[in-house]
């Protein structure tokens, strides 16, 4: 089913110089998938996935790091910000709108998770 991101997974996001950092986890709500999600989560976020996600990322560098303890993962998506913030045009010069950006992208999610 096409739903957002965000139905359970919540971000955090920020700047790192001029690197953007995009903190992605499920929310840990007793809902009896948990496990499952965290799964679907880790298989789902690639760096391919990312730069699909986040069209502005296409052409850059993107680490993904799987926290599995944590139900997450992290990723830096290099020079999205050039030169930093102080530096950047970007209408979120640090990036700390992304993770909602993120959240609000439609994806694929099996039924039995939502």
């Amino acid at each position: 089913m096409r739903a957002p991101l965000g139905t359970f997974v919540h971000a955090r996001s920020g700047d790192k110089g001029g690197d953007a950092n995009l903190g992605l986890w499920v929310a840990h709500d007793g809902h009896p998938s948990y496990d499952a999600r965290v799964r679907w989560l880790l298989d789902l976020v690639t760096s391919d996935f990312v730069r699909t996600l986040l069209p502005e990322a296409k052409d850059l560098d993107v680490g993904v790091f799987a926290l599995p303890n944590l139900g997450g993962v992290n990723v830096v998506l290099r020079g999205l910000l050039g030169r930093g913030v102080a530096a950047s045009t970007r209408f979120d010069p640090q990036a700390k709108g992304l993770g909602e950006w993120a959240r609000s992208r439609f994806v694929e999610i099996p039924e039995e998770l939502l």
